[in-house]
């Protein structure tokens, strides 16, 4: 098996393993398995897996770098686009399920609840990174396009602080994203200062 067959399967297989969570919630609201309330459990599975992903896209470059594979590379786009695609569907589930499309309910319930708009402020800086990430836009969008798509830090740090604020009592799990963000984004400070004295060296 040549390299570049073996990375194409391992991209079908990556693929495959991303959608499993969401067949498996859809499995549960067909069979009645979510438990005693369904909204919530999928609400906040669906949101769960949106941060898991979006730790998971700022882990590509750091574990790269580290494992000096530069294929890992190309599930960046691919993990990007789960993490939108979980997070679209966190927010359906919020505006179908929880509002019923009410515009009257979302009005007066947002203002009401710092969460919400930090989880929604989060969504907003998803779009535009799903919106451009094909290797067209990269292309049209020349430097602009890193610079658009560091955008990705904020969304992470910004979704963090809408499950601290979500979560009420047990705050062990949005303190374990919190941590793993913090790495992730230290990885990124430290690093280039590190090689620049190993080149000095």
């Amino acid at each position: 098996m040549s390299r570049k067959t073996f990375w194409t399967i391992s991209k079908v297989i990556f693929f495959i393993l991303s959608l499993t969570p969401f067949l498996l919630l859809l499995y549960g609201v067909i069979t009645d398995q979510l438990g005693a309330n369904p909204i919530e459990t999928l609400h906040f599975s669906l949101g769960d897996w949106a941060l898991r992903f979006l730790c998971l896209g700022l882990a590509i470059t750091p574990l790269k770098k580290i494992t000096a594979i530069k294929e890992l590379i190309r599930f960046r786009r691919m993990t990007g686009l789960f993490a939108f695609f979980y997070a679209s569907l966190h927010f359906l589930v919020y505006i179908g399920l929880d509002l019923s499309f009410s515009l009257e309910q979302f009005i007066d319930e947002v203002p009401k609840s710092p969460y919400i708009i930090v989880g929604l402020f989060t969504y907003s800086l998803l779009i535009p990174l799903a919106l451009t990430s094909t290797k067209g836009m990269q292309k049209r969008l020349g430097r602009q396009w890193q610079q658009l798509h560091k955008l990705v830090y904020l969304a992470a740090i910004s979704a963090v602080v809408h499950y601290l604020w979500l979560v009420k009592l047990d705050l062990t799990e949005p303190l374990i994203y919190a941590a793993l963000v913090f790495l992730l984004l230290g990885f990124r400070v430290i690093e280039p200062v590190f090689r620049k004295k190993y080149r000095a060296n």
